[in-house]
Parts: structure tokens; C-alpha cells; sequence
């Protein structure tokens, strides 16, 4: 799991008000959310074995 490093805007009561992150963590995380979407996007999809999809690759030249 990767660590965040933070780095907190406050306000004048020393209250968390938002955060700031380095462009790439901001973009992992995009990356990250977009890739649970289509998780959840196919999670109803119909799965196949890894036999099967070993086959389906062979039979597509990409194995």
C-alpha cells in the first residue's frame, strides 16, 4: 500500500481546511479511482477460468 504524504492547509484556528498533494499523487489517485470505476462498471460480468482465458489468448496470438 503506498503512503501519502500530506501536507495540510489550515485555517487561523488551526482547523484542517484541505490538502495539498504532489502532481503525482494526485494523478495515482485519479488513476487509482478511475480503475475501481470500471471495477464496478463489470462486476456483474460473466467470469471465465483461467484455463479458459489462457485459450482465449493463445487463439488471439497474444499468449
Amino acid at each position: 500500500m503506498k503512503t501519502l504524504r500530506k501536507n495540510y492547509v489550515v485555517d487561523d484556528k488551526g482547523r484542517r481546511q484541505g490538502v495539498i498533494l504532489s502532481m503525482k499523487q494526485f494523478e495515482e489517485m485519479v488513476e487509482d479511482l478511475h480503475d475501481l470505476a470500471i471495477v464496478a462498471e463489470r462486476r456483474q460480468e460473466k467470469t471465465i477460468t483461467l484455463a479458459q482465458l489462457k485459450r482465449n489468448l493463445k487463439r488471439d496470438g497474444l499468449l
